[in-house]
């Protein structure tokens, strides 16, 4: 019997009511994790000409020394670049060039360029973050059209990723620390070539799906916490911000601000998304803080594939520079910016039906070793390049892992950029876990009582 068109339109509503999930990849594809794969889900071996080399462990021993907390001030110090990329001969490495770093190129030809040093494949990551990746791979799935996960716990959700969802998903649940604490300024740079102090502030981090022994069971699914304080200018001193990221599509985030001026605690549900970002005076967008920073639900993310990229790599002399050595009037001090040929993973954001975004577009070029997006490429509503935004990723030996804090955002037709979490001349410890409660409202309203 054929079935009626009334059963054909109910199974139809059900297919729509109930949400689709993503199968993970199956066991003789995982095991390419401890075969052809680095643990984490990079391409082990080395490229044809061998100027990307094979991926032999990363950096795990701690460093000898100057420190800036807990990240090593100088590695790889005493190499010199192989080459440098200018705006004269750009052409010749324009296949190893985003569109935003071929902009800044020609937008700035007698400042910025880029010295490309030798490719070191430093990532590195506890072996319980390894063991953790790899049962992920095999229960971790996308559900929610893909905006949120189930499945996972302590390591990479999807390190063999089918889709450029999956890849945004390793970048927000990439690997930490279970707590840090630092200190970071974020600074302005005008249109005439001043800069400007936004603000200074301390912050806690704190990263539940990294806690020890945690289990997709135990996990909460809030993969980021953070607390901060503004320590300068002084007429912002004392003002806070609390932020829990989660998996909950429904609420991916939650955030509550102190505001000197009114003396309370209130929801801030608008910290988020395209809202300029009020602790760098607006100078960039929220989500645009730490590369991407938030909730994957206003984008269709499409995964073009991997590709060879110079990017910013092994950044740690950046880091250990003082600020006025480490900035240049309109971008970075490249003196102070290593280069690095990877393969990255190229992901394409585009806003989905029916929901609005400043940047209707961008590119995210993400790092195959971290997991770390490294450059991002945004478009205005005519398809034009219209801001680039540039991380300096460093080596922690002591967790292991690389890491990245700094995101420049350039808006490439203003003239003007936002450095975002500057560690220059601050500290950087990790730090034991601190009870959950501290990362609430409460516990900002009753400190700012006190």
């Amino acid at each position: 019997m054929k079935p009626t068109s009334s059963i054909l339109a109910g199974v139809a509503a059900l297919l729509i009511a109930v949400p689709q999930t993503q199968a993970a990849v199956s066991a003789e594809e995982a095991a390419r994790l401890s075969a052809d794969l680095t643990p984490l889900g990079g391409e082990k071996a080395g490229n044809a000409d061998g100027s990307i080399p094979a991926w032999t462990g990363g950096m795990t021993e701690m460093l000898p020394g100057d420190y800036i907390g807990d990240i090593p001030k100088s590695i790889f110090a005493d190499e010199k670049p192989l080459y440098q990329v200018t705006a004269q001969n750009m052409s010749q490495y324009q296949a190893l060039l985003s569109d935003g770093v071929q902009a800044m190129l020609q937008k700035y030809p007698d400042s910025f360029r880029l010295d490309v040093y030798p490719t070191h494949r430093t990532m590195a990551a506890p072996k319980s973050v390894y063991d953790n990746t790899l049962a992920n791979a095999t229960r971790c799935q996308l559900i929610e059209g893909g905006y949120s996960v189930e499945g996972c716990a302590g390591g990479i959700p999807f390190p063999i990723p089918q889709e450029g969802v999956e890849v945004m998903w390793n970048f927000l649940m990439r690997v930490e620390a279970p707590s840090i604490e630092y200190t970071f300024k974020n600074i302005v740079g005008n249109a005439d070539g001043s800069h400007t102090l936004a603000t200074r502030n301390d912050i806690s981090f704190q990263y539940p799906q990294y806690y020890k022994d945690a289990t997709p069971e135990d996990w909460s699914g809030e993969y980021s916490m953070f607390r901060f304080n503004t320590l300068e200018p002084p007429f912002k001193a004392g003002e806070s911000l609390v932020v829990r990221d989660s998996i909950d599509r429904d609420q991916p985030r939650q955030a509550w601000q102190y505001l000197l001026g009114q003396r309370r605690v209130r929801r801030a549900p608008t910290v988020s998304y395209d809202t300029p970002d009020f602790v760098a005076s607006g100078a960039n967008y929220f989500d645009e803080v730490q590369g991407f920073f938030g909730s994957v639900d206003r984008f269709n993310w499409t995964l073009k594939g991997k590709q060879e990229l110079l990017v910013p790599y092994n950044t740690n002399n950046f880091v250990g520079a003082s600020l006025d050595d480490a900035l240049s009037t309109y971008h970075l001090n490249p003196d102070h910016v290593r280069w690095e040929k990877h393969r990255v993973w190229v992901v394409e954001a585009n806003v989905a039906d029916g929901k609005r975004h400043a940047v209707p577009k961008r590119t995210y070029y993400v790092d195959e070793d971290s997991w770390l997006v490294l450059l991002v490429d945004g478009y205005d509503a005519e398809d034009k390049l219209w801001r680039t935004s540039m991380v300096t990723p460093f080596v922690v030996p002591k967790i292991p892992t690389l890491m990245m804090k700094t995101a420049t955002v350039f808006n490439l037709q203003a003239n003007t950029m936002s450095v975002i979490q500057a560690l220059n001349e601050e500290n950087f410890r990790i730090v034991e876990t601190k009870p959950e409660t501290f990362f609430t409202g409460d516990a900002v309203a009753a400190e700012a009582v006190r």
